[in-house]
């Protein structure tokens, strides 16, 4: 049965990957991305920005409806450094696209969704949501957030639709390759990834709600 999807971050890695699968599976897919691409039908929103979201929300929502499945997967990842070393502007950056950008499209979708009686709300943590390493502070900080915020937000949603947090695993993107270097190309690529998780989260249902999930 095809799905009414609403995915952020599409623009590359595990976000574009995800998109292209679904979109040749027949579903109906919006995404958006910080700069867009008119010629894939990408739009450029700024999670960050409340109001740029409530815009893009109340767009796809008359053109679409309230979606099945709604996907926070855009992310920002700090450059290497010891905490006391990052910039403030980047640690801002790195929160308002994980934390701030989640609970945006939250806010502006999932009210439709609770209409609709129906949906699934994926975010997408990681293992350093739910381990740590050095250098890295402030995404492991925003990752942990979106695992609470997705507990808490599972605790309040009404029967029928869910919450669940989703831990890709370890792939080959730009944002690894940020914080492996080379060591980064050892890992599966995002297509080769998506080729397993697409399917996997659309089986995703009312009954998992409120689970830390990891993917395949």
């Amino acid at each position: 049965m095809a799905r009414t999807i609403v995915i952020t971050g599409v623009s590359r890695g595990l976000g574009k990957a995800l998109a292209d699968r679904w979109i040749e599976a027949g579903h109906t897919v919006s995404g958006c991305s910080r700069g867009g691409d008119a010629e894939n039908r990408v739009d450029a929103v700024d999670v960050g920005d409340d109001a740029a979201v409530g815009r893009w929300a109340r767009e796809v929502l008359d053109r679409v409806g309230p979606p099945d499945l709604l996907v926070n997967n855009a992310g920002l990842i700090n450059a290497n450094a010891p905490l006391w070393s990052v910039p403030p502007d980047e640690f801002r950056r790195v929160v308002d696209t994980n934390v701030a950008g989640t609970y945006h499209t939250i806010r502006h979708f999932l009210p439709a969704m609770i209409e609709a009686g129906r949906g699934v709300i994926v975010n997408l943590s990681s293992g350093w949501g739910r381990g740590t390493a050095p250098e890295v502070a402030p995404y492991c900080a925003t990752k942990w957030a979106v695992e609470g915020l997705t507990q808490s937000l599972a605790q309040e949603l009404p029967p029928g639709l869910a919450a669940v947090t989703l831990n890709p695993g370890v792939i080959h993107t730009e944002m690894l390759e940020s914080a492996f270097g080379a060591s980064a190309s050892a890992f599966p690529d995002p297509d080769a990834w998506a080729s397993r998780a697409a399917r996997f989260i659309l089986e995703i249902g009312a009954k998992d709600n409120g689970k830390a999930l990891t993917a395949p």
